[in-house]
């Protein structure tokens, strides 16, 4: 990096703070923005860090709650330690955001502890949000319902057996539902959300910072894009997964 990016990046991380700290000082005292990150084992990294990072741009309060206070593996085997448990962890936040990861979500769906947690948490938060297969989980604790929500493209159609109504998109926007697509729609939602809890100004001042500019080397994320024999390949692997989700959502109890 050259002096005059460097010099670029600072002018924009100080535009960030500034703007962050005008839309704290607006709001009431002690209403300062709250985002409680539902962890769980084998989630994938990159739908919490995404967002997180967006999120703690807008120098938001993050909670990171677990089951329990034992560092939570990641899908890459880093571990994430958590800053409150269910029992310690306030419901009433301004966001409830829940990562994805296929394996992590659906071996957390049936966890009876945690989706009473989320249906708790839910009801009194002012945003329910997921990205990826954090979809599932919402849905299994009654969350979606009567909703329009998305996820990862080979579970999204799961959604309706919990009532919501599945849409295409890559974040899907329903009064105080945000859901986003696979994995790295993470940015997107989060800068999606940013616009929401701020404002626009916000949301692209931080696109810029992170040069957020997605020009990938393939035409292949979507299956319209990737062709049926790369689809096909994908939920050959993935099937068995798929599978439990669909039994796990089908034996729901909330």
């Amino acid at each position: 990096m050259n002096r005059r990016d460097f010099a670029g990046l600072l002018a924009g991380l100080s535009a960030i703070a500034s703007l962050a700290a005008k839309a704290q000082n607006a709001q009431p005292a002690g209403t300062a923005t709250s985002v409680t990150c539902l962890i769980h084992p084998n989630m994938v990294m990159m739908d919490l860090v995404a967002p997180l990072t967006v999120f703690n741009l807008l120098l938001a309060d993050i909670r990171l709650v677990a089951k329990s206070s034992d560092p939570v593996s990641t899908e890459l085997g880093l571990p994430v330690v958590p800053t409150h448990t269910f029992a310690t962890a306030p419901r009433q936040s301004t966001v409830l955001f829940v990562p994805g990861g296929l394996a992590g979500s659906v071996a957390t769906m049936q966890d009876q502890s945690t989706l009473n947690y989320l249906a708790e948490a839910g009801a009194q938060s002012d945003w329910v949000t997921s990205v990826c297969t954090g979809s599932l989980l919402l849905a299994a604790a009654g969350l979606l319902d009567g909703y329009r929500a998305t996820s990862h493209w080979y579970v999204k159609d799961l959604l309706a057996m919990a009532g919501a109504e599945v849409t295409d998109g890559r974040v899907v926007h329903d009064r105080n539902r945000l859901t986003g697509g696979g994995v790295t729609a993470g940015l997107d939602f989060g800068l999606s959300l940013a616009a929401q809890l701020a404002d626009e100004n916000m949301a692209k001042t931080i696109q810029l910072v992170l040069e957020y500019d997605p020009a990938p080397p393939f035409n292949a994320g979507t299956p319209e894009t990737a062709g049926e024999e790369l689809t096909s390949r994908v939920l050959e692997r993935r099937n068995p997964l798929i599978e439990q989700a669909r039994t796990a959502l089908s034996g729901r109890q909330i």
